[in-house]
C-alpha cells in the first residue's frame, strides 16, 4: 500500500510539472510575438537593421505612435468601434429571439429551421463576396459603413443561434411555469427571466463574435472603396502600402489594432470561460 501510495504521489508531481511546463510553453508561444511587436514599434526606422529584430529598443520612441495617430487611424478606430457595437446588439438580440422559441416552444418546423440554422454555418464567406456587393450597389449603401453591419450580422447569426439555444436549454423549466402561475406572459419573461438568466452565455458570444467583426477583412474591403469610410484592418492594409519600408511603423498600427481585444479579453476571460462551462454539468 506505502509503494502504490508513493507510486500514486510520483505520477501527481510528475503530471503536475508536465502541465505546469506545456502551460509555460504556451504562454510564451503566445505571448512573444506580441512583444516583439511592441518592442519593435518603438525603434527608429533603421534601428531594426543596425541593432537586430530581437534588441530592446535603444529608447522609449514614441514617434510612431504619434505620426500613425495623426495619420487618420482615429477615424479608422471609429468606424470600427461604430460597426463592432452596432453589429453586436443586432447579433445577440436577434440571436436571442431566435434561441429562445426554438429551445423552449414545440411546433412543426422547430428541427428543421433548427437544422438550416446549423447547415448555414457551413456556408463560406467568399461565395457571397459578388451577390452581397450586387446588394450594396443596389440599396445604394456601397461604400459606406452601413453595408459592412449586414454581412457582420449574417454570418455571426448561425453559430450565435447554435450556442444560444443549447444554452437556454438547459435554463430549468420549472422557472417558466412557476412564472406563468403569477400571471407572466412570454414576452415579459423572456425579457425579464431568459435574457438576465442568459447572460453568461451572451457574454461568451459578445466575445467571440467581436473579435471576428474587430478582425473583419474581406468584407470591408470588398464593401468600401474610401478611406473615411474604412475599418482597422483596412488601415493595416493602407498603412503597410503606405510604410512599407519603415517596419517599426507597421509594428505601431498593429500594436494599437489588436491592443482593445487583447485589453477586452482579459478583463472579459472570467465571463468566457463562465459561458462556456455554463450548463456543462447539471443537477
Amino acid at each position: 500500500m506505502e509503494k502504490e501510495f508513493r507510486k500514486s504521489i510520483i505520477k501527481s508531481r510528475v503530471s503536475w510539472a508536465a502541465a505546469i511546463l506545456l502551460a509555460v510553453i504556451a504562454t510564451i508561444t503566445a505571448v512573444l510575438p506580441f512583444i516583439f511587436m511592441v518592442f519593435n514599434s518603438f525603434k527608429g526606422k533603421f534601428e531594426m537593421l543596425t541593432k537586430g529584430v530581437f534588441a530592446p529598443p535603444e529608447k522609449l520612441n514614441f514617434a510612431n505612435y504619434e505620426e500613425v495617430l495623426g495619420g487618420g487611424f482615429v477615424k479608422y478606430f471609429g468606424n470600427s468601434v461604430f460597426v463592432l457595437c452596432l453589429s453586436l446588439l443586432l447579433v445577440l438580440f436577434i440571436a436571442a429571439c431566435a434561441a429562445y422559441p426554438l429551445a423552449r416552444f414545440r411546433f412543426r418546423m422547430n428541427g428543421f429551421l433548427y437544422g438550416v440554422i446549423v447547415a448555414c454555418m457551413a456556408i463560406p464567406i467568399h461565395i457571397t463576396l459578388i451577390p452581397v456587393f450586387q446588394m450594396t450597389k443596389s440599396l445604394k449603401i456601397y461604400d459606406t459603413i452601413w453595408a459592412m453591419i449586414g454581412p457582420n450580422v449574417a454570418f455571426a447569426l448561425p453559430i450565435s443561434v447554435f450556442i444560444l439555444t443549447s444554452f437556454m436549454m438547459g435554463i430549468p423549466k420549472e422557472i417558466e411555469e412557476s412564472a406563468e402561475i403569477d400571471g407572466c406572459n412570454k414576452y415579459r419573461m423572456f425579457f425579464a427571466m431568459i435574457l438576465p438568466l442568459a447572460k453568461p452565455g451572451l457574454s461568451t458570444l459578445a466575445i467571440y463574435n467581436g473579435v471576428n467583426i474587430w478582425n473583419e477583412f474581406s468584407f470591408a474591403y470588398t464593401l468600401t472603396q474610401s478611406p473615411k469610410n474604412r475599418t482597422l484592418p483596412l488601415a493595416v492594409w493602407d498603412f503597410q502600402g503606405q510604410y512599407s519600408m519603415n517596419t517599426p511603423m507597421i509594428m505601431a498600427v498593429l500594436t494599437l489594432t489588436v491592443l482593445p481585444m487583447i485589453l477586452l479579453f482579459i478583463f472579459a476571460q472570467d465571463k468566457l470561460v463562465k459561458g462556456m462551462t455554463a450548463g456543462a454539468v447539471k443537477g
